[in-house]
């Protein structure tokens, strides 16, 4: 069902977006809307040709790498941060974006590792190679996300229920 959640406010109340998808979270604002569209995990990408590449990648590899963050609070935290944390390990973030699309950006053109949603990012992660992590990490969420004054606009309505279908 769609439930109403809290802080990514900005845009959608502003009008200037109708519609967000993504992972819902303590920045979702709690006079928006918000329905749950499908499940994801977290994978690693790198780009092609990076040492991550080749061989078994164990926590202490990956964590020893220069990281990306997507955050949209500029918080250099995140769960994979968490799951490192509780086997002794801790990964450097050199960057924090706002955004996956920047994140592949950055993995694509350095050696930089970006950690993002698979299912979310398979159509931006060309020329890239992606790898499970080697930690356990909770699923994600991927949400659509909007204000309710679209609740009774009949395109935003057709909108909603074609997202739906797409991502069944």
């Amino acid at each position: 069902g769609t439930e109403v959640v809290a802080g990514r406010i900005g845009p959608l109340r502003e009008g200037t977006a109708d519609l967000e998808i993504g992972v819902v979270g303590q920045a979702t604002g709690p006079e928006l809307r918000t329905q749950l569209l499908f499940r994801d995990r977290w994978i690693g990408v790198v780009r092609q040709g990076h040492r991550l590449g080749k061989g078994r990648i164990t926590p202490a590899r990956y964590a020893a790498e220069n990281h990306v963050l997507v955050s949209r609070r500029e918080s250099r935290r995140s769960p994979i941060d968490d799951a490192l944390e509780r086997i002794g390990l801790a990964r450097e973030i050199t960057t924090v974006v706002g955004s996956y699309s920047t994140a592949l950006a950055l993995a694509r053109a350095s050696d930089l590792v970006a950690s993002v949603p698979e299912r979310l990012t398979e159509q931006q992660r060309s020329r890239l190679t992606g790898f499970a992590l080697p930690i356990a990490t909770p699923a994600l969420a991927i949400s659509m996300i909007w204000h309710p004054r679209q609740d009774a606009d009949l395109a935003h309505g057709w909108l909603r229920e074609r997202l739906r279908e797409i991502c069944r």
